[in-house]
C-alpha cells in the first residue's frame, strides 16, 4: 500500500531524510518511532502530498505522491500533530463541512456523520460546540474528520500527544478497530511503549535514517539475543558469581545484595541447563528470572551511536 524509495529531504544544509526506504503492507498498523527531529513528520508530510522530497519516490496505493497528488489525497486521511478546528461549529457541523469539501452529497453526509461520531465515541457530543470539547475529544473528532471520505490509508502524526491515560486508551481501541476494518494506518510517536501495545510493525527512525524495522515481536526477539538474568540466593553469593563467570554464555556478573545480575547470550535450553548446574552445585537459589526489556531500552540499544 505504501512504498518509499531512497527518500531524501534537505532544508538548506540540513538533511532531514537520508535515503529512507520503507514498505508498508495493506491493513497494517505501522508505528513510526523516533525522537523529535528524527524525520517522522517530514516523511508523513511527503506522503500526505504537503511537502516535496529533494529526491527519491513515495507511492500510496500505487500513485507517486508528487506526480499524482489528487489521487493520493483521495486515498488518505491525514491528521497533523497540530490541527485547527472551527470553534463556532458543533461537532456535527464540523464533520458536515469537511464532508462537503470532499463533494459528498448532503444526503450521504447525513448518513455518514452519525456513524463516524459513534465510531469515535462522540455521539453524545454531536450538538456540542467544538471549543467546549476536551483535548481528547477534539483528537477523536479530528480522527473522524480524517475518515469522512472513507480513505484506505490514515496518516496520524502524534495523535496521542497531550492526552490523559484514559484518552490514550480510547484512541488506541479506535485505531485497532479501524485496522480490523482493513485500514492501513501510520501513527508516529516518541512515546515508545504506547506504539508497542497497538502496532503490528514498528519502524525506528533516527537522524533521518531507518535504523530498525519489523514486527514488534521480531524486534523484541532480536534484542533478547542478550538477556539479563537475575538470580537470588539465600547465601554463598560470591561462590555463585565465580561459577557464573566461568560460563561462556554469561557476562557482566554483578551483585545487588542477595541478587546476582548477569548478561546471558544463550538460548532457552542453555538457560535451563545453567539453573540445573547451580542447583546441582548445592547453591541455595531462591529465585531465578529474566528481565523483560521494554521498547525504550530497545530503542536506546538499536540507536546507540547513530548520528554521532
Amino acid at each position: 500500500m505504501i512504498q518509499i524509495n531512497r527518500l531524501v529531504k534537505r532544508y538548506g544544509k540540513m538533511e532531514a531524510l537520508k535515503g529512507l526506504t520503507l514498505e508498508i503492507e495493506k491493513g497494517t498498523l505501522f508505528g513510526f518511532v523516533g525522537p523529535n527531529g528524527a524525520g517522522k513528520s517530514t516523511t508523513m508530510s511527503i506522503l500526505a502530498t504537503l511537502l516535496e522530497p529533494t529526491s527519491g519516490q513515495a507511492y500510496v496505493g500505487g500513485y507517486e505522491v508528487t506526480k499524482h497528488p489528487r489521487e493520493v489525497r483521495k486515498l488518505i486521511g491525514y491528521m497533523p500533530d497540530f490541527f485547527g478546528v472551527y470553534d463556532n461549529l458543533t461537532a456535527e457541523e464540523y464533520l458536515d463541512f469537511y464532508g462537503a469539501n470532499y463533494d459528498i452529497p448532503a444526503q450521504e453526509r447525513r448518513q455518514i456523520i452519525p456513524q463516524l461520531l459513534e465510531l469515535v465515541n462522540l455521539s453524545h457530543k454531536r450538538d456540542a460546540y467544538v471549543d467546549s470539547l476536551s483535548r481528547g475529544m477534539k483528537q477523536r473528532l479530528g480522527l473522524a474528520r480524517c475518515l469522512v471520505h472513507n480513505p484506505e490509508v490514515l496518516i496520524l502524526d502524534e495523535p496521542a500527544s497531550g492526552l490523559d491515560p484514559r484518552a490514550r486508551i480510547e484512541l488506541r481501541e479506535i485505531l485497532k478497530e479501524l485496522r480490523d476494518m482493513g485500514k492501513t494506518i501510520i501513527i508516529s510517536s516518541h512515546i515508545l511503549p504506547e506504539l508497542a501495545e497497538m502496532c503490528d510493525v514498528i519502524g525506528i527512525i533516527e537522524g533521518g535514517s531507518l535504523v530498525a524495522c519489523g514486527r514488534v515481536d521480531e524486534i523484541y526477539q532480536k534484542m533478547q539475543e542478550k538477556r539479563v538474568l537475575r538470580i537470588r540466593l539465600l547465601d554463598r553469593v560470591e561462590e555463585a558469581m565465580t561459577r557464573l563467570r566461568e560460563v561462556p554464555t554469561v557476562s557482566d556478573v554483578t551483585r545487588e545484595g542477595s541478587w546476582v545480575v548477569a548478561g546471558f547470550t544463550g538460548n532457552d535450553e542453555q538457560q535451563a541447563a545453567l539453573l540445573r548446574d547451580l542447583a546441582a552445585a548445592g547453591l541455595p537459589v531462591a529465585a531465578f528470572n529474566e528481565e523483560q526489556g521494554n521498547l525504550e531500552e530497545i530503542f536506546l540499544e538499536i540507536t546507540k551511536g547513530v548520528g554521532s
